[in-house]
């Protein structure tokens, strides 16, 4: 028998003895070689458009849900702008109301004090009314204290 020598095939490295009607077996390897490295060949394709496959679901679902995300960002900033412009509008009109309260405190004051100098004038119209009928009935009793003749 012929010592073994070593073929190298795709990597495999087979053993084959050389002895009559190994041809056939060496045939037979050689198909059978062929054969795995196809279907190895074969399941790397099908792995590699698996791998791909995946790839492209994995991005077209992250770019669903960045968009799905994006209209919620964008409506809680439309939602933002519109509170803002709200807040600006309250603001103004909140220092408008407080201009406003602080004109109707001072014409409130304005009226107050106005009253209160009525009510001065008045009282002191009463007062020189009364002093008036005070001057009035001594003047009227000193008038009727002429007229009458002296008691001799």
């Amino acid at each position: 028998m012929d010592p073994p020598s070593r073929r190298r095939r795709g990597g495999v490295t087979c053993a084959v003895m050389r002895r009559p009607g190994a041809g056939t077996a060496t045939a037979m390897l050689s198909r059978l070689l062929k054969e795995h490295q196809a279907r190895q060949s074969e399941r790397r394709e099908l792995q590699e458009r698996r791998r791909r496959e995946a790839i492209a679901a994995a991005t077209s679902l992250t770019e669903a849900l960045v968009d799905h995300l994006n209209v919620g960002v964008a409506q809680a900033y439309v939602n933002q702008r519109k509170l803002d412009r709200e807040v600006r509008t309250l603001q103004a009109q909140a220092a408008q109301f407080a201009r406003q309260t602080g004109q109707w405190i001072a014409m409130v004051e304005s009226f107050n004090q106005a009253l209160k100098e009525i009510g001065d004038v008045e009282n002191w119209a009463r007062s020189m009314e009364l002093d008036m009928r005070s001057v009035a009935a001594a003047l009227d009793y000193v008038c009727k204290g002429q007229l009458q003749p002296p008691l001799s």
